[in-house]
């Protein structure tokens, strides 16, 4: 299965994420803020990247700037529980403005399980015809 990355600052949503992955088979490493999901990154490598968009330090989006540098290929799915106000104007839709800076799927928290897994699904059935995720110019 895949080998999948969880960057989430809340110890029960990556719990919960992890759990869900890894009773469907595949092997998860965790990361609690987007220095160190960036850091796992560039060390191991990764089939798929969950990413939480609002996190101390570095933000969801700026680690998706940094690791579209490194693996453009690579899909991202975002996830946040921000912008589910009854006002649509109260603030952005940073789940629509992160697909629309690269990510290839969103998940509003809370998320259904079955919704995740048919996510992460489509993102690794997208991905087979071009073959596996390798980065080229890696160190």
């Amino acid at each position: 299965m895949a080998n999948i990355l969880i960057v989430d600052d809340d110890p029960a949503v990556q719990m919960t994420i992890r759990l869900l992955l890894e009773r469907a088979g595949h092997h998860v490493t965790v990361a609690g803020d987007g220095r160190e999901g960036l850091a796992l990154f560039e060390a191991l490598q990764f089939d798929l990247l969950f990413l939480d968009i609002f996190m101390p330090g570095m933000d969801g989006l700026e680690t998706m700037r940094h690791i579209r540098a490194l693996a453009p290929a690579i899909p991202i799915v975002v996830i946040s529980g921000r912008s589910a106000t009854p006002d649509a104007y109260a603030e952005p839709d940073f789940l629509k403005m992160a697909t629309k800076l690269g990510a290839v799927a969103s998940l509003r928290k809370p998320f259904r399980p079955g919704a995740l897994l048919a996510v992460v699904d489509d993102c690794l059935t997208a991905g087979e015809p071009e073959g596996s995720h390798v980065r080229s110019g890696r160190r």
